[in-house]
């Protein structure tokens, strides 16, 4: 029913299922892994009502057991999800489905568990805030940076046609035309932030 992706490595759909609605997978090596990808089949869908919370686990290197944080969600609507797991190495884990029996066997496997429960109970959990994927948001917040920088930078070497001086070598750009492409930029933004990638 689902599946585990992590970069540079095979596809698993090797979970293991320790009751009828909880799975596990391993992560070996997994403190060089930095997001991990969680998905449906697409063969078996949910049950009506129902959704994945998604968990990390890995060892706590002063009790040797696992500690559990929450990822966050799977469902029929969004039957994937990324996680950045590579800042959850530390900190308090919460409370989990999963118990004790899923405990690693070696210090350098983590698991990725998946618990079927009614979407209304997920609906109600808080995931880690540092497990969050970068948004749309962000990406938007940085462009936006990243024009106004421009900008400001180019503008800053800005000179009149009077304090000009002839230099046969030096080519000047008019600042109406950074300007234009400034404002044209930010309205493809506006209208697609995906636009720059066709």
């Amino acid at each position: 029913m689902f599946g585990c992706l992590v970069a540079g490595r095979l596809v698993q759909t090797d979970a293991v299922q320790l009751s009828p609605d909880k799975f596990v997978f391993n992560l070996s090596d997994y403190e060089n892994v930095n997001h991990v990808v969680v998905f449906m089949l697409g063969t078996v869908p949910f049950p009506a009502g129902m959704g994945g919370a998604v968990y990390f686990s890995f060892p706590d290197p002063a009790s040797g057991g696992p500690v559990w944080q929450l990822l966050g969600f799977i469902t029929n609507d969004k039957p994937s999800a990324i996680f950045k797991i590579s800042g959850l190495k530390a900190g308090e884990g919460g409370a989990h489905p999963f118990g004790i029996m899923t405990s690693s066997a070696s210090p350098s496997v983590a698991q990725v568990g998946v618990s079927v429960e009614a979407l209304e109970q997920l609906a109600q959990q808080i995931p880690v805030s540092s497990a969050a994927v970068s948004t749309v948001d962000t990406f938007l917040q940085f462009t936006q940076k990243m024009l106004d920088s421009l900008y400001n930078f180019a503008s800053s070497f800005a000179v009149s046609q009077a304090q000009m001086l002839p230099n046969p070598t030096e080519t000047f750009i008019p600042s109406s035309c950074i300007l234009k492409w400034y404002e044209n930029f930010q309205r493809r933004m506006a209208q697609n932030p995906n636009f720059w990638k066709n």
